[in-house]
């Protein structure tokens, strides 16, 4: 007997034990859930969903942008609005493009019965694949995975645009400022300065957003040149392709290796036999370039302290000779 009732104690002792446990991790379950709904919906991080939490940033970036009330603002990665109804005030009109449906409805319940409404469009898919409509000024909280591809994007557009502020990883903001003899110049840098004015106006801490990223960000303002250089982009970044691999390295030695060579010979028999030229025989395309190189003066020189002028006289030079980079 003092066994069984042994065992029934432990029985009567160990179920409740179990339930409260359930019930405990139900009521734990139940307060994370609650806490996530007064919050906001959850952020899904693959997208890049860090929100701008801070009203004095995000004020800062719409006094940056400089609106003026008859101004359509492009808006990439509205999320719930923290951005958007700041840029609401001060303009005629806002469309935003946001890939997340659950804060464009967030966002569209921000404004709903507001008079900001009217002035509220919202495009729900992804920026990389929409067809975007005219715009005077572009301001994001950028996406950290597509800041180079939306770079160039927004830099294509036409008609061109007034401005665009822009928040980045704090590394590639600086990369898109660097200028000559700065390590972090690159071929980013000076790719987009070809079409465009950058500054740095801004550094925001990851404090500054929820969930917070894993990096530093800064905000800079791209201006883009207007008219646009009359120059071949897919001409210029391959002449930049080649002088960047080794920036350090002078431009005699980046040009020496085979498979530049290769693919210069290439374009250039390509370029002879479409223009009707005489191609010399036998052919020397390391003389040919070398050549180019000495009379601009630049065989010497290396990219990592090279400015945009230099660029277009070593292209134009390579150009008149024949010598295509695509």
């Amino acid at each position: 007997m003092p066994k069984v009732v042994s065992r029934k104690f432990n029985q009567k002792t160990e179920r409740p034990s179990k339930e409260k446990k359930d019930e405990k991790a139900a009521a734990s379950a139940s307060a994370a859930s609650a806490a996530s709904r007064a919050f906001g919906p959850l952020f899904n991080k693959d997208l890049g969903q860090h929100i701008l939490k801070n009203p004095l940033v995000a004020q800062g970036i719409v006094d940056k942008a400089y609106l003026r009330p008859t101004d359509t603002v492009l808006e990439i990665g509205p999320g719930t609005g923290n951005l958007t109804v700041k840029i609401l005030e001060k303009c005629k009109k806002v469309v935003a493009v946001e890939m997340d449906p659950r804060l464009a409805a967030e966002l569209q319940k921000r404004v709903h019965g507001t008079p900001d409404q009217k002035k509220l469009e919202i495009m729900i898919g992804d920026f990389m694949k929409a067809k975007l409509p005219y715009f005077d000024v572009c301001i994001s909280n950028t996406p950290y995975q597509i800041s180079s591809v939306l770079v160039f994007k927004l830099l294509e557009h036409r008609p061109v645009f007034r401005s665009s502020v822009l928040m980045f990883q704090r590394e590639f903001a600086l990369r898109l400022v660097a200028k000559p003899g700065d390590s972090l110049y690159c071929r980013l840098s000076v790719n987009v300065q070809l079409f465009a004015k950058v500054e740095h106006i801004m550094k925001v801490g990851k404090n500054n957003f929820r969930p917070p990223p894993q990096v530093e960000s800064s905000v800079v303002r791209m201006e883009p040149r207007n008219p646009p250089p009359p120059v071949d982009f897919k001409e210029w970044d391959g002449l930049m392709r080649i002088l960047f691999v080794r920036k350090n390295k002078t431009l005699s030695a980046n040009f020496k290796t085979d498979s530049v060579m290769e693919m210069l010979e290439t374009n250039y028999k390509t370029y002879c036999a479409t223009h009707d030229m005489m191609m010399e025989d036998p052919l020397d395309m390391k003389a040919k370039v070398q050549g180019v190189l000495i009379k601009v003066g630049m065989a010497e020189e290396r990219a990592a302290k090279m400015d945009q002028d230099d660029y277009l006289k070593l292209l134009a030079a390579f150009n008149e000779e024949g010598i295509h980079f695509c």
